[in-house]
């Protein structure tokens, strides 16, 4: 066991468990109630379902991932966590735990079994290691957080450290954990649609062969795009050291994740928001029907190269390199499996428009001295539709 990782959902186990060799991660749930019963009564074996698109060819994979080695509720057996801390063998820590899961909470304290808040849960699992280790340096662990936030390392290093604060736990430990215990920011992107349905269970078990009687014994099945990458703001060396079942992930490593996040902000999620009103309008449902639309599909695809493309140059991108980036985002927008909904990417639009179309309307006026028509005209289809 290689991985210690905080959190238990779709996400991480269809996208780093699934990039991970065999029992190199061990599962914490990082809220209380049930939630691991159906995982540990399959042995923690289940598959990922990889549909979508891929260079313009329809994908239908399945994949048999054994990578968790096993799963431990905290609220049931704080022991069982804390030894965690022992493990030789244990090198990073990984983690979703939702958008809200990284706070500092200054009611728990360092004697709950266990805290409430995952950055709690953290600091108690560092102290129990950095003492069981008697502070040797070569045991620290290296943390990836994953939760869907900008820098989302920092903020975890924040909060960890208010922690130590909070709780009195001295500088020998602070000066261990800032030293030897790295909180990298990461970007993550991956489609990951959740469990399939009745039929589409049905239909899986058949293609793999596998079945279950048992209450929660039925095989488990996640639904996920191709297209995945994890950025790292981490030394390269780093990649040695994770235990990919396989050399070839989409993982990057840099010095910097700031251009990443522009870059899927504006080539992702811009469109996402023009399409999502633009398509409403228009009467259609899904963001494949509006890239299969006659007019608006090649509209969102002349926004991507004229208007959004030439305001990442600037930031260090090639052209091949974005090119690339949008091949892929018109595969992902084309997805026949995956059904996502324009009433669903409207949710909290305003705030959206402002984070999503504003900074590349900015960025294309300071470049040409003029306002950029479709994306102002998503602007404005956003604001009708208020």
């Amino acid at each position: 066991m290689k991985i210690i990782q905080f959190g238990e959902g779709n996400f991480l186990r269809a996208f780093a468990d699934w990039m991970m060799e065999k029992d190199s991660v061990m599962i914490v749930k990082p809220r209380p109630g049930k939630g691991l019963e159906r995982l540990l009564a399959r042995q923690c074996r289940y598959h990922v379902c990889i549909q979508g698109m891929k260079e313009g060819k329809a994908i239908d994979e399945t994949e048999r991932i054994e990578s968790i080695a096993g799963a431990i509720n905290p609220y049931e057996d704080f022991q069982a966590f804390l030894q965690l801390a022992e493990e030789e063998t244990a090198r990073f820590v990984i983690s979703n735990t939702t958008e809200a899961g990284i706070v500092f909470d200054p009611s728990c304290q360092l004697a709950d079994a266990p805290a409430l808040s995952f950055p709690g849960k953290l600091t108690q699992l560092l102290f129990h290691r950095w003492k069981h280790f008697q502070g040797a340096r070569d045991k620290g662990l290296v943390i990836l957080p994953c939760e869907l936030i900008f820098h989302n390392g920092e903020k975890l290093r924040e909060a960890v450290s208010q922690y130590i604060a909070h709780w009195h736990l001295g500088e020998d430990f602070a000066r261990w954990v800032e030293e030897c215990c790295p909180v990298y920011n990461t970007l993550v992107d991956r489609i990951v649609s959740g469990a399939p349905g009745d039929e589409e269970q049905q239909q899986f078990e058949l293609r793999v062969g596998e079945n279950g009687t048992a209450a929660g014994a039925r095989p488990i099945f996640v639904k996920a795009e191709p297209y995945h990458l994890w950025v790292i703001e981490a030394p390269d060396s780093l990649r040695r050291e994770l235990p990919l079942r396989r050399p070839d992930f989409n993982i990057v490593f840099t010095s910097n994740e700031n251009p990443y996040h522009e870059r899927k902000v504006t080539l992702l999620n811009a469109p996402h928001t023009v399409m999502s009103a633009l398509g409403i309008e228009m009467g259609l449902e899904t963001v494949e029907d509006c890239m299969r639309h006659p007019t608006l599909g090649p509209a969102i695809q002349q926004m991507m190269r004229q208007e959004l493309l030439p305001t990442l140059l600037p930031m260090g991108f090639g052209q091949e390199e974005l090119d690339r980036y949008i091949s892929d985002i018109t595969d992902r927008f084309l997805n026949p499996f995956l059904h996502h909904r324009l009433s669903s990417i409207r949710l909290n639009a305003i705030s959206k428009c402002k984070a999503r179309l504003l900074p590349p309307i900015q960025r294309y006026f300071n470049l040409h001295g003029t306002m950029p028509a479709m994306l102002v005209q998503g602007l404005m289809a956003n604001i009708r539709l208020e």
